[in-house]
């Protein structure tokens, strides 16, 4: 069956996101928006996906725990793992490799957790917007070794990204899918990097604030609306000889 989605979603738990994006809030809007699948992915944390996942089953609308992984070399990585409890063990692995810097939310935004009823349950004190000690040189057998999968995010854009900080996407990397931008002139990416004519090509809002949630737009065919059955998508997609 073929599903709208955008998995790149950040909630009020991510330091750059509108406090407005709370787990209730930017389900239903992208129910609203024709979605029928998406992935929470805040920065370095899976911390507000079981309230997502909640408020998503009673909606019914499918969230895919997920994180937007920051590795050592400053790139972006889309996570996305098959089921919160494993979603919160790589979470928790991601935590202990997370440089020691307290959050400072007068210049760097609030770090709220939150409950499916919005209700603020804590505020995160680590810094969640620096970067991983994971390299991302091993970053596709981490996410395999907790069940999940890992493409880079955002590649077009001048920082934060593989091709802005790294040049190139190479075979060795084991990548299947790329997230681009909307603004992404393919054509033009295809030509300076042919390696992207055989990957699949996502297509993510980043969103920040409830208004730039993406609309039903981009599909994603699958035999099933569930987060293990995306995983398994872009697992099929991974390259035969990823880095360890």
């Amino acid at each position: 069956m073929k599903l709208f989605y955008d998995f790149h979603l950040h909630s009020c738990l991510s330091p750059c996101g509108d406090n407005e994006m709370t787990p209730y809030n930017l389900v239903n809007m992208a129910k609203l928006g024709g979605l029928d699948t998406i992935a929470l992915t805040d920065h370095n944390t899976c911390l507000n996906c079981p309230a997502a996942l909640k408020v998503g089953k009673k909606a019914g609308i499918t969230v895919v725990p997920g994180m937007e992984l920051c590795t050592s070399e400053e790139v972006h990585m889309i996570c996305l793992l098959p089921d919160l409890e494993r979603a919160l063990d790589f979470s928790a692995y991601v935590a202990e490799r997370m440089p020691a810097i307290k959050n400072r939310p007068d210049i760097f935004g609030d770090q709220f957790i939150m409950d499916a009823q919005d209700r603020v349950t804590g505020h995160h004190e680590q810094l969640l917007m620096a970067a991983s000690s994971i390299s991302i040189s091993h970053v596709v057998k981490t996410l395999a070794s907790f069940g999940g999968v890992c493409y880079p995010a955002h590649i077009d854009r001048p920082s934060y990204s593989v091709l802005s900080n790294l040049g190139s996407i190479t075979p060795e990397m084991g990548f299947g899918a790329v997230e681009l931008t909307a603004a992404a002139d393919l054509a033009d990416l295809f030509k300076q990097h042919p390696i992207l004519e055989a990957m699949f090509i996502v297509k993510g809002s980043d969103a920040h604030r409830l208004m730039d949630i993406g609309d039903a737009r981009h599909t994603i065919d699958l035999k099933k609306n569930d987060a293990e059955s995306v995983v398994d998508f872009f697992n099929k997609l991974l390259g035969e000889n990823p880095q360890s």
